[in-house]
């Protein structure tokens, strides 16, 4: 295993997201200032997340031709001016595109960032690689709220620049360690002869459309609980009487808890079957959502504990499932799947903050705490081997 590459990007991806998470919390900031309705703060987190996931393939695209390279650290880069700027910003509108431009730098670092801890694993490492790649990331949209709710605090959004400044170690071992281009496993192989190549692709069972419509409904399903809980329960809390710094901590608790399943995820999977692991994570981890919202003081936080670890298990799981299906694509294919749960959770977040607006947050939230167990009953149609066979 690369160490130094495998630390690098995962510093990076600390960073990126420590960013990302504070989005909402800013967004949520401004309601008084503005006189945002729950539908503005789901609409504006969903701008930023569509940003920040349809363009994520493309991107992917960019990863495979470059090899890696630069594009994580300068997507921080990118990110980090953006997210500074944007504290200048005289109007909502104003803000909230500058925050939207700043999201392609996330859009840029995802799939190489996948693509680079896979490497780092090696042959055998890349599960566990991506899940430590993936626990710095979920830790950064812990640690996100947290810090970005302190800060607008104590100084209101004119903090925001410190905070994009406090990424910045996390972009100088990215230009130290990430020099060396990435090869992957399809390129690496010999060249197989055309018989034997196209012997080995009839032996392979295809995963079937019933399996991959599940698939696609089982991210879909799975990110708009995430999405909707990530953007809307900071609103949630704040009508409740807490203040920033007490929302940006109890989201805290529920995104750290996440950071800690998604590790366990791809170790899970290594020893036990896939659908088997996502199912029990999904089926338990809708009803620890659903009861964390009637919950107070330290029962809030021993659910929000739970509930984040559950439902971020599958999410190095889904991933590396993607890589193995392209092989020689893999910054495709962590585009492709990062964006799709990003781009579903926001598009159905947006849904659902419009939606309270009608019904209040409290019946809105309650319902899409649910929809895990759906997702859960989608895992059931997936290959049980540890492998995904290709399509």
């Amino acid at each position: 295993m690369n160490y130094r590459r495998l630390s690098a990007i995962s510093a990076g991806h600390f960073a990126i997201d420590v960013l990302n998470s504070s989005v909402a919390i800013i967004l949520t900031s401004l309601v008084g200032r503005f006189d945002l309705s729950n539908s503005q703060i789901a609409l504006g987190t969903m701008f930023y997340t569509f940003a920040a996931a349809l363009t994520q393939p493309f991107f992917g695209l960019l990863a495979d031709r470059v090899k890696g390279r630069w594009l994580a650290a300068a997507g921080l880069v990118w990110t980090m001016i953006f997210f500074s700027a944007s504290s200048f910003a005289t109007t909502y509108e104003g803000m909230l595109g500058l925050l939207v431009v700043g999201a392609l730098g996330s859009a840029a670092f995802h799939p190489v960032g996948a693509m680079s801890a896979t490497h780092a694993g090696g042959a055998k490492g890349g599960g566990s690689a991506t899940s430590i790649f993936f626990l710095f990331g979920q830790s950064g949209l812990a640690l996100g709220p947290v810090a970005s709710g302190i800060v607008l605090q104590r100084y209101g959004v004119a903090g925001l620049p410190w905070v994009a400044l406090a990424m910045l170690p996390a972009v100088v071992m990215m230009v130290a360690f990430l020099r060396a281009p990435i090869h992957t496993a399809a390129e690496a192989a010999p060249a197989m002869p055309t018989g034997a190549s196209s012997t080995q692709a009839k032996s392979r069972i295809p995963i079937g459309w019933v399996a991959l419509i599940a698939f696609v409904a089982l991210i879909a399903l799975r990110s708009t609980t995430l999405q909707s809980f990530t953007s809307l329960l900071p609103k949630f809390l704040a009508d409740q009487g807490f203040t920033s710094g007490e929302y940006g901590r109890m989201m805290g608790a529920f995104s750290l808890a996440g950071a800690f399943g998604t590790l366990s995820g791809g170790f899970l999977a290594d020893k036990f079957s896939r659908r088997q692991v996502i199912f029990v994570a999904m089926v338990l981890g809708g009803p620890a959502s659903f009861l964390l919202l009637n919950a107070r003081g330290m029962n809030y936080y021993l659910l929000a504990v739970t509930a984040g670890f559950l439902l971020n298990i599958p999410h190095s799981i889904l991933v590396v499932m993607a890589q193995r299906l392209l092989p020689g694509r893999q910054g495709l294919a962590s585009g492709a799947v990062l964006g799709f749960m990003f781009a579903s959770g926001a598009a159905a977040g947006a849904v659902v903050g419009w939606i309270s607006d009608f019904t209040g947050l409290n019946v809105a939230l309650h319902g899409v705490a649910l929809l895990p167990i759906l997702a859960g009953l989608c895992a059931l149609t997936l290959p049980a081997t540890r492998t995904p066979k290709i399509l």
